[in-house]
Protein backbone atom coordinates (compact mmCIF):
# COMPACT_ATOMS: atom_id res chain seq x y z
CA UNK A 1 0.00 0.00 0.00
CA UNK A 2 1.50 3.37 -1.05
CA UNK A 3 1.84 5.94 1.76
CA UNK A 4 1.40 9.71 1.56
CA UNK A 5 5.13 10.44 1.41
CA UNK A 6 5.65 8.01 -1.50
CA UNK A 7 2.64 9.48 -3.22
CA UNK A 8 4.10 13.02 -3.06
CA UNK A 9 7.43 11.74 -4.46
CA UNK A 10 5.56 10.00 -7.29
CA UNK A 11 3.76 13.26 -8.07
CA UNK A 12 7.09 15.12 -8.30
CA UNK A 13 8.62 12.45 -10.55
CA UNK A 14 5.53 12.43 -12.71
CA UNK A 15 5.63 16.21 -13.17
CA UNK A 16 9.35 16.19 -14.03
CA UNK A 17 9.64 13.10 -16.22
CA UNK A 18 6.33 12.22 -17.86
CA UNK A 19 6.13 15.25 -20.22
CA UNK A 20 9.49 14.23 -21.74
CA UNK A 21 8.36 10.70 -22.73
CA UNK A 22 6.58 9.28 -25.73
CA UNK A 23 3.49 7.07 -25.42
CA UNK A 24 5.30 3.78 -24.91
CA UNK A 25 7.79 5.27 -22.48
CA UNK A 26 4.96 6.82 -20.41
CA UNK A 27 3.28 3.43 -20.24
CA UNK A 28 6.47 1.70 -19.10
CA UNK A 29 7.24 4.45 -16.54
CA UNK A 30 3.79 4.12 -15.00
CA UNK A 31 4.06 0.32 -14.92
CA UNK A 32 7.49 0.51 -13.26
CA UNK A 33 6.19 2.91 -10.58
CA UNK A 34 3.13 0.71 -9.96
CA UNK A 35 5.29 -2.37 -9.52
CA UNK A 36 7.60 -0.54 -7.09
CA UNK A 37 4.60 0.66 -5.02
CA UNK A 38 3.35 -2.87 -4.42
CA UNK A 39 -0.28 -3.62 -3.54
CA UNK A 40 -2.62 -0.86 -4.74
CA UNK A 41 0.13 0.66 -6.87
CA UNK A 42 -1.79 0.54 -10.17
CA UNK A 43 -4.70 2.55 -8.78
CA UNK A 44 -2.44 5.11 -7.07
CA UNK A 45 -0.24 5.62 -10.15
CA UNK A 46 -3.34 5.89 -12.33
CA UNK A 47 -4.70 8.73 -10.14
CA UNK A 48 -1.39 10.64 -10.25
CA UNK A 49 -0.46 10.16 -13.91
CA UNK A 50 -4.04 10.04 -15.29
CA UNK A 51 -3.02 6.95 -17.25
CA UNK A 52 -5.74 4.27 -17.43
CA UNK A 53 -5.27 1.26 -15.17
CA UNK A 54 -5.65 -1.02 -18.22
CA UNK A 55 -2.82 0.83 -19.94
CA UNK A 56 -0.59 0.42 -16.87
CA UNK A 57 -1.46 -3.27 -16.87
CA UNK A 58 -0.38 -3.52 -20.51
CA UNK A 59 2.88 -1.83 -19.53
CA UNK A 60 3.49 -4.43 -16.82
CA UNK A 61 3.19 -7.17 -19.43
CA UNK A 62 5.68 -5.35 -21.65
CA UNK A 63 8.12 -5.11 -18.75
CA UNK A 64 7.99 -8.88 -18.39
CA UNK A 65 8.36 -9.51 -22.14
CA UNK A 66 11.77 -9.80 -23.93
CA UNK A 67 13.11 -6.37 -24.95
CA UNK A 68 12.22 -5.40 -28.56
CA UNK A 69 14.87 -5.14 -31.25
CA UNK A 70 16.60 -1.80 -31.26
CA UNK A 71 15.04 0.42 -33.89
CA UNK A 72 17.53 3.22 -33.75
CA UNK A 73 19.69 5.03 -31.28
CA UNK A 74 19.52 8.44 -29.76
CA UNK A 75 22.94 10.02 -30.02
CA UNK A 76 24.20 13.28 -28.72
CA UNK A 77 25.32 15.86 -31.35
CA UNK A 78 28.78 15.03 -32.58
CA UNK A 79 28.62 11.49 -31.29
CA UNK A 80 29.35 8.36 -33.31
CA UNK A 81 32.05 7.42 -35.78
CA UNK A 82 33.66 10.15 -37.86
CA UNK A 83 33.03 10.20 -41.62
CA UNK A 84 35.69 8.84 -43.98
CA UNK A 85 36.31 12.27 -45.44
CA UNK A 86 37.27 13.48 -41.95
CA UNK A 87 39.49 10.55 -41.02
CA UNK A 88 40.98 10.24 -44.52
CA UNK A 89 41.60 13.82 -45.78
CA UNK A 90 43.07 12.78 -49.14
CA UNK A 91 40.16 10.53 -50.11
CA UNK A 92 38.08 13.07 -52.04
CA UNK A 93 41.05 14.41 -54.00
CA UNK A 94 42.06 10.92 -55.10
CA UNK A 95 38.45 10.03 -55.98
CA UNK A 96 38.03 13.16 -58.10
CA UNK A 97 41.32 12.49 -59.88
CA UNK A 98 40.06 9.02 -60.80
CA UNK A 99 36.65 10.21 -61.99
CA UNK A 100 37.83 13.28 -63.91
CA UNK A 101 41.43 12.66 -65.01
CA UNK A 102 41.18 15.20 -67.86
CA UNK A 103 39.86 18.13 -65.84
CA UNK A 104 41.97 17.27 -62.80
CA UNK A 105 45.17 17.30 -64.83
CA UNK A 106 45.98 13.66 -64.21
CA UNK A 107 46.72 12.10 -67.62
CA UNK A 108 48.38 9.13 -65.90
CA UNK A 109 45.24 8.17 -63.97
CA UNK A 110 44.82 4.36 -63.85
CA UNK A 111 41.22 4.79 -65.01
CA UNK A 112 42.05 7.09 -67.94
CA UNK A 113 40.97 4.52 -70.53
CA UNK A 114 38.59 2.25 -68.60
CA UNK A 115 34.98 2.19 -67.40
CA UNK A 116 34.63 4.01 -64.09
CA UNK A 117 32.22 1.70 -62.24
CA UNK A 118 31.78 2.10 -58.48
CA UNK A 119 33.54 -1.20 -57.77
CA UNK A 120 36.48 -0.30 -59.97
CA UNK A 121 36.77 3.11 -58.33
CA UNK A 122 36.71 1.45 -54.90
CA UNK A 123 39.41 -1.02 -55.99
CA UNK A 124 41.68 1.77 -57.27
CA UNK A 125 41.17 3.77 -54.09
CA UNK A 126 42.10 0.69 -52.10
CA UNK A 127 45.39 0.52 -54.04
CA UNK A 128 46.00 4.13 -53.04
CA UNK A 129 45.56 3.23 -49.37
CA UNK A 130 41.92 4.22 -48.88
CA UNK A 131 39.72 1.57 -47.31
CA UNK A 132 36.29 2.19 -48.78
CA UNK A 133 33.37 0.19 -50.18
CA UNK A 134 31.76 0.77 -53.55
CA UNK A 135 28.51 1.87 -51.86
CA UNK A 136 30.32 4.63 -49.97
CA UNK A 137 32.02 5.67 -53.23
CA UNK A 138 28.55 6.14 -54.71
CA UNK A 139 27.43 8.21 -51.72
CA UNK A 140 30.49 10.46 -51.97
CA UNK A 141 29.93 11.01 -55.69
CA UNK A 142 26.29 11.96 -55.15
CA UNK A 143 27.23 14.43 -52.43
CA UNK A 144 29.56 16.11 -54.95
CA UNK A 145 26.72 16.35 -57.50
CA UNK A 146 27.94 13.53 -59.75
CA UNK A 147 25.39 11.36 -61.54
CA UNK A 148 25.28 8.72 -64.25
CA UNK A 149 25.03 10.55 -67.59
CA UNK A 150 25.09 9.59 -71.24
CA UNK A 151 26.95 11.47 -73.95
CA UNK A 152 25.23 14.62 -75.20
CA UNK A 153 25.31 15.45 -78.90
CA UNK A 154 26.03 19.17 -78.90
CA UNK A 155 29.34 19.70 -80.71
CA UNK A 156 29.21 20.17 -84.45
CA UNK A 157 32.84 20.81 -85.22
CA UNK A 158 34.84 24.00 -85.19
CA UNK A 159 32.84 27.20 -85.48
CA UNK A 160 33.49 29.33 -88.51
CA UNK A 161 34.34 32.89 -87.43
CA UNK A 162 31.69 34.21 -89.84
CA UNK A 163 28.98 31.82 -88.70
CA UNK A 164 26.79 34.39 -86.97
CA UNK A 165 27.24 36.87 -89.82
CA UNK A 166 26.10 34.22 -92.30
CA UNK A 167 22.99 33.56 -90.26
CA UNK A 168 22.32 37.28 -90.44
CA UNK A 169 22.64 37.18 -94.24
CA UNK A 170 20.23 34.25 -94.46
CA UNK A 171 17.73 35.91 -92.14
CA UNK A 172 17.80 39.18 -94.07
CA UNK A 173 17.40 37.40 -97.42
CA UNK A 174 14.40 35.40 -96.21
CA UNK A 175 12.72 38.39 -94.56
CA UNK A 176 13.18 40.49 -97.70
CA UNK A 177 11.77 37.74 -99.94
CA UNK A 178 8.72 37.24 -97.73
CA UNK A 179 8.08 40.99 -97.55
CA UNK A 180 8.10 41.10 -101.37
CA UNK A 181 5.93 37.97 -101.65
CA UNK A 182 8.78 36.05 -103.27
CA UNK A 183 9.12 32.31 -102.53
CA UNK A 184 11.63 31.31 -99.84
CA UNK A 185 12.17 27.63 -99.14
CA UNK A 186 14.35 25.51 -96.90
CA UNK A 187 15.56 22.24 -98.43
CA UNK A 188 17.33 19.11 -97.24
CA UNK A 189 17.39 15.33 -97.40
CA UNK A 190 15.80 13.46 -94.51
CA UNK A 191 17.53 10.35 -93.20
CA UNK A 192 17.33 7.43 -95.61
CA UNK A 193 14.95 4.73 -94.44
CA UNK A 194 14.98 0.97 -95.04
CA UNK A 195 11.73 -0.22 -96.54
CA UNK A 196 10.30 -3.30 -94.83
CA UNK A 197 9.15 -4.63 -91.47
CA UNK A 198 11.98 -3.03 -89.51
CA UNK A 199 11.84 -1.48 -86.04
CA UNK A 200 10.94 2.20 -86.08
CA UNK A 201 11.85 4.23 -83.00
CA UNK A 202 9.14 5.40 -80.64
CA UNK A 203 6.05 3.93 -78.99
CA UNK A 204 2.33 3.94 -79.73
CA UNK A 205 -0.75 2.71 -77.91
CA UNK A 206 -1.58 -0.97 -78.46
CA UNK A 207 -3.23 -3.74 -76.46
CA UNK A 208 -1.00 -4.80 -73.59
CA UNK A 209 1.27 -7.70 -74.55
CA UNK A 210 0.61 -7.23 -78.27
CA UNK A 211 3.58 -5.29 -79.73
CA UNK A 212 3.95 -5.18 -83.48
CA UNK A 213 6.52 -7.78 -84.52
CA UNK A 214 9.44 -6.63 -86.67
CA UNK A 215 12.76 -8.00 -87.83
CA UNK A 216 15.59 -8.47 -85.35
CA UNK A 217 18.31 -7.22 -87.71
CA UNK A 218 18.22 -4.16 -89.95
CA UNK A 219 19.61 -5.59 -93.17
CA UNK A 220 18.57 -4.15 -96.54
CA UNK A 221 15.85 -6.08 -98.36
CA UNK A 222 17.00 -5.69 -101.97
CA UNK A 223 13.52 -6.26 -103.38
CA UNK A 224 12.18 -3.34 -101.34
CA UNK A 225 15.20 -1.05 -101.22
CA UNK A 226 15.56 2.27 -99.39
CA UNK A 227 13.47 5.41 -99.30
CA UNK A 228 15.20 8.75 -99.86
CA UNK A 229 12.92 11.58 -98.67
CA UNK A 230 14.00 15.00 -99.95
CA UNK A 231 11.98 17.81 -98.45
CA UNK A 232 11.02 21.39 -99.18
CA UNK A 233 9.61 23.65 -96.50
CA UNK A 234 7.88 26.84 -97.60
CA UNK A 235 8.89 29.33 -94.93
CA UNK A 236 6.01 31.71 -95.53
CA UNK A 237 3.18 29.26 -96.11
CA UNK A 238 4.18 26.72 -93.41
CA UNK A 239 3.75 23.87 -95.86
CA UNK A 240 5.96 20.98 -96.80
CA UNK A 241 6.64 19.01 -99.94
CA UNK A 242 8.49 15.70 -99.81
CA UNK A 243 9.76 13.78 -102.80
CA UNK A 244 10.43 10.14 -101.86
CA UNK A 245 13.12 8.75 -104.13
CA UNK A 246 13.98 5.09 -104.61
CA UNK A 247 17.49 5.59 -106.03
CA UNK A 248 20.44 7.78 -105.05
CA UNK A 249 20.45 11.09 -103.21
CA UNK A 250 22.13 13.24 -105.86
CA UNK A 251 22.04 16.90 -106.80
CA UNK A 252 19.88 16.02 -109.79
CA UNK A 253 17.36 14.41 -107.43
CA UNK A 254 17.42 17.46 -105.15
CA UNK A 255 16.78 19.92 -107.98
CA UNK A 256 14.11 17.66 -109.48
CA UNK A 257 12.28 17.87 -106.15
CA UNK A 258 12.39 21.67 -106.32
CA UNK A 259 11.17 21.49 -109.93
CA UNK A 260 8.21 19.28 -109.00
CA UNK A 261 7.30 21.54 -106.08
CA UNK A 262 7.37 24.59 -108.34
CA UNK A 263 5.30 22.96 -111.06
CA UNK A 264 2.65 21.68 -108.64
CA UNK A 265 2.59 24.41 -105.98
CA UNK A 266 5.09 27.22 -106.36
CA UNK A 267 4.06 28.75 -109.65
CA UNK A 268 0.43 28.93 -108.49
CA UNK A 269 1.17 30.27 -105.02
CA UNK A 270 3.78 32.75 -106.31
CA UNK A 271 2.48 33.66 -109.74
CA UNK A 272 4.43 36.96 -109.82
CA UNK A 273 7.71 35.48 -108.58
CA UNK A 274 10.91 37.02 -109.98
CA UNK A 275 13.29 34.99 -107.88
CA UNK A 276 13.35 31.88 -105.73
CA UNK A 277 15.30 32.02 -102.44
CA UNK A 278 16.72 28.70 -101.24
CA UNK A 279 18.36 28.02 -97.88
CA UNK A 280 20.29 24.76 -97.73
CA UNK A 281 22.94 22.92 -95.75
CA UNK A 282 26.55 23.29 -96.76
CA UNK A 283 26.96 19.59 -97.53
CA UNK A 284 25.11 16.65 -99.04
CA UNK A 285 23.46 16.57 -102.43
CA UNK A 286 22.80 20.33 -102.18
CA UNK A 287 26.24 21.20 -100.85
CA UNK A 288 27.99 24.47 -101.56
CA UNK A 289 30.87 22.64 -103.31
CA UNK A 290 28.76 20.30 -105.43
CA UNK A 291 29.16 21.25 -109.09
CA UNK A 292 26.15 19.27 -110.26
CA UNK A 293 23.94 21.18 -107.81
CA UNK A 294 24.82 24.47 -109.46
CA UNK A 295 24.53 23.08 -112.99
CA UNK A 296 21.07 21.64 -112.27
CA UNK A 297 19.98 24.92 -110.69
CA UNK A 298 21.09 26.73 -113.86
CA UNK A 299 18.92 24.41 -115.92
CA UNK A 300 16.02 25.01 -113.55
CA UNK A 301 16.46 28.79 -113.70
CA UNK A 302 16.43 28.60 -117.50
CA UNK A 303 13.21 26.56 -117.43
CA UNK A 304 11.38 28.73 -114.91
CA UNK A 305 12.66 32.07 -116.06
CA UNK A 306 13.37 33.22 -112.50
CA UNK A 307 16.59 33.88 -110.65
CA UNK A 308 17.54 31.34 -107.99
CA UNK A 309 19.18 32.88 -104.94
CA UNK A 310 20.99 30.34 -102.75
CA UNK A 311 22.24 30.74 -99.18
CA UNK A 312 24.06 27.87 -97.50
CA UNK A 313 24.21 27.36 -93.76
CA UNK A 314 27.76 27.52 -92.37
CA UNK A 315 29.55 24.20 -91.79
CA UNK A 316 28.46 22.36 -88.68
CA UNK A 317 25.09 24.11 -88.30
CA UNK A 318 22.74 21.76 -90.14
CA UNK A 319 20.44 21.37 -87.13
CA UNK A 320 19.50 25.05 -87.46
CA UNK A 321 18.06 24.51 -90.93
CA UNK A 322 14.37 25.42 -90.63
CA UNK A 323 13.22 22.27 -92.39
CA UNK A 324 14.73 20.11 -89.64
CA UNK A 325 12.55 21.34 -86.80
CA UNK A 326 9.55 22.64 -88.73
CA UNK A 327 8.97 19.66 -91.02
CA UNK A 328 11.20 16.61 -90.54
CA UNK A 329 10.76 16.46 -86.76
CA UNK A 330 6.97 16.26 -87.14
CA UNK A 331 7.22 13.57 -89.80
CA UNK A 332 9.34 11.52 -87.41
CA UNK A 333 6.76 11.99 -84.65
CA UNK A 334 3.91 11.02 -86.94
CA UNK A 335 5.41 7.70 -88.01
CA UNK A 336 6.95 6.71 -84.68
CA UNK A 337 6.69 2.98 -83.92
CA UNK A 338 5.19 2.32 -87.36
CA UNK A 339 7.26 -0.05 -89.54
CA UNK A 340 7.79 1.46 -93.00
CA UNK A 341 6.79 -1.67 -94.82
CA UNK A 342 6.31 -0.14 -98.27
CA UNK A 343 6.76 3.06 -100.26
CA UNK A 344 3.02 3.61 -100.13
CA UNK A 345 3.05 3.50 -96.33
CA UNK A 346 5.90 6.03 -96.27
CA UNK A 347 4.10 8.40 -98.63
CA UNK A 348 0.81 8.13 -96.71
CA UNK A 349 2.46 8.70 -93.32
CA UNK A 350 4.34 11.75 -94.56
CA UNK A 351 1.23 13.15 -96.24
CA UNK A 352 -0.77 12.74 -93.03
CA UNK A 353 1.65 14.88 -91.01
CA UNK A 354 0.01 17.99 -89.57
CA UNK A 355 0.47 20.30 -86.58
CA UNK A 356 -1.73 22.60 -84.50
CA UNK A 357 0.04 25.57 -86.07
CA UNK A 358 -1.30 24.62 -89.50
CA UNK A 359 1.49 22.62 -91.11
CA UNK A 360 0.39 20.51 -94.07
CA UNK A 361 2.57 18.22 -96.14
CA UNK A 362 2.29 16.86 -99.64
CA UNK A 363 4.30 13.80 -100.57
CA UNK A 364 4.88 11.96 -103.82
CA UNK A 365 6.96 9.00 -104.94
CA UNK A 366 9.78 9.51 -107.45
CA UNK A 367 10.59 6.33 -109.40
CA UNK A 368 13.26 7.93 -111.60
CA UNK A 369 16.89 6.75 -111.51
CA UNK A 370 19.56 9.20 -110.39
CA UNK A 371 23.00 7.81 -111.21
CA UNK A 372 26.03 8.77 -109.17
CA UNK A 373 29.44 10.02 -110.27
CA UNK A 374 28.22 12.46 -112.92
CA UNK A 375 31.19 14.63 -113.81
CA UNK A 376 30.65 18.33 -114.47
CA UNK A 377 33.38 19.76 -116.65
CA UNK A 378 35.17 23.07 -116.20
CA UNK A 379 33.56 24.32 -119.42
CA UNK A 380 30.10 23.61 -118.00
CA UNK A 381 31.01 25.46 -114.82
CA UNK A 382 32.22 28.45 -116.81
CA UNK A 383 28.91 28.51 -118.68
CA UNK A 384 26.96 29.11 -115.48
CA UNK A 385 25.31 32.51 -115.20
CA UNK A 386 26.22 32.85 -111.53
CA UNK A 387 26.86 35.95 -109.46
CA UNK A 388 28.62 35.39 -106.17
CA UNK A 389 28.10 37.71 -103.22
CA UNK A 390 30.99 39.73 -101.84
CA UNK A 391 30.51 38.05 -98.45
CA UNK A 392 31.36 34.36 -98.74
CA UNK A 393 30.52 33.90 -102.37
CA UNK A 394 30.83 30.14 -101.91
CA UNK A 395 27.82 30.29 -99.56
CA UNK A 396 25.82 33.09 -101.13
CA UNK A 397 25.21 33.25 -104.87
CA UNK A 398 22.48 33.87 -107.42
CA UNK A 399 21.95 31.91 -110.63
CA UNK A 400 20.00 33.79 -113.29
CA UNK A 401 18.50 32.47 -116.52
CA UNK A 402 21.03 32.28 -119.36
CA UNK A 403 18.58 33.83 -121.83
CA UNK A 404 15.60 36.17 -121.33
CA UNK A 405 12.50 34.21 -120.53
CA UNK A 406 9.07 35.42 -121.62
CA UNK A 407 6.27 34.19 -119.37
CA UNK A 408 2.96 33.44 -120.98
CA UNK A 409 0.22 35.88 -119.96
CA UNK A 410 -3.35 34.63 -119.77
CA UNK A 411 -5.68 36.60 -122.02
Amino acid sequence: MIDEDSLRKLQRRNAAILPQLDERQRRLFAASEARAAGRGGIAAVSRVTRIAASTIGRGLKELDAPPPLKRGGVRRPGGGRKSLTETDPGLLDDLNALVEPDTRGDPMSPLRWTCKSLRRLAAELDKLGHKISHTVVGELLKKQKFSLQANSKTREGADNPDRDAQFGVINDAVKTAMAENQPAISVDTKKKELVGDFKNAGREWRKQGDPEEVRVHDFLIKELGRAVPYGIYDLAANTGWVNVGIDNDTAAFAVQTIRRWWQEVGRVRYALARRLVITADGGGSNGSRVRLWKLELQRLADELGVSIEVHHLPPGTSKWNKIEHRLFSFITQNWRAKPLVSYRVIVELISATTTKTGLTVRCELDNNPYPKAIVVSDDEMRSLNIQRADFHGEWNYTITPSTPHLKAVDS
